[in-house]
């Protein structure tokens, strides 16, 4: 099980966005929002439905992923708290772009794509936080692809996933750690492998001492040395 790709604890994932927002703005949007909580597992919109929704993450982590016609899924990014789902296509008008699932249970702030257009009418200064949100949507997707793409192997891919989610961990004097808790099938969706490549590939990082487990914490005690594998 795993929890930092970003982890609730440690890491923002692009932090409160409507705290970036224009104080007007942010206050309009909240009272629109129509605040509902979901079980674990739960899809909230699917690709290409129609985007009549945009998503406030109150609560929880959302799974943003896209999925092939053989069944295979490819895992994007976990949408945390503060972060708006569906922005893209709701300023487009397209279709989702991704399928979204609940991930832990989470409660959403769910604002109707005619409202939320509305209020960007009425205050044309939150367009520039918006763009800003989008770029890192869209920079976060090109490193995941570039992860998924241009490692050569399923451990090189996994050692650079494991590295990027160390970044916004907590450093400590046995190494860079982060919480865990993703299962390894869902591993596995992030850098397109099997869970029993994800479960064999952990377990050799283990062995060479790449990384340690203590409960359900991940540590690095040698960041050089997993880069150095990462790009073997």
């Amino acid at each position: 099980m795993i929890d930092s790709y970003g982890n609730k604890e440690t890491k923002a994932r692009g932090g409160e966005m409507l705290d970036r927002l224009p104080p007007a703005v942010a206050q309009e949007l909240q009272s629109l929002a129509h605040a509902v909580s979901y079980p674990q597992g739960v899809v909230i919109f699917s690709e290409m439905d129609a985007a009549e929704s945009v998503f406030v993450v109150l609560s929880g982590d959302i799974k943003l992923s896209m999925n092939s016609r053989d069944g295979r899924r490819l895992i994007l990014h976990i949408a945390g708290k503060g972060e708006i789902v569906g922005l893209a296509s709701a300023l487009s008008g397209a279709p989702y772009e991704t399928t979204a699932e609940t991930l832990y249970p989470s409660r959403l702030g769910i604002i109707s794509r005619s409202e939320f257009l509305a209020v960007l009418l009425r205050h044309p200064e939150a367009y520039q936080t918006l763009i800003e949100e989008m770029s890192r949507q869209f920079t976060k997707a090109c490193d995941q692809l570039r992860t998924l793409g241009l490692s050569s192997s399923a451990p090189q891919k996994l050692a650079r996933l494991l590295l990027d989610w160390s970044e916004n961990g907590q450093v400590s004097e046995a190494g860079a750690r982060f919480h865990f808790s993703l299962t390894h099938q869902e591993v596995g969706e992030f850098i397109g492998a099997t869970r029993e490549t994800v479960t064999r590939t952990l377990s050799e990082f283990k062995s060479r001492r790449l990384i340690a487990f203590h409960g359900s914490t991940l540590t690095i005690p040698n960041k050089i040395a997993l880069e150095s594998y990462a790009h073997c």
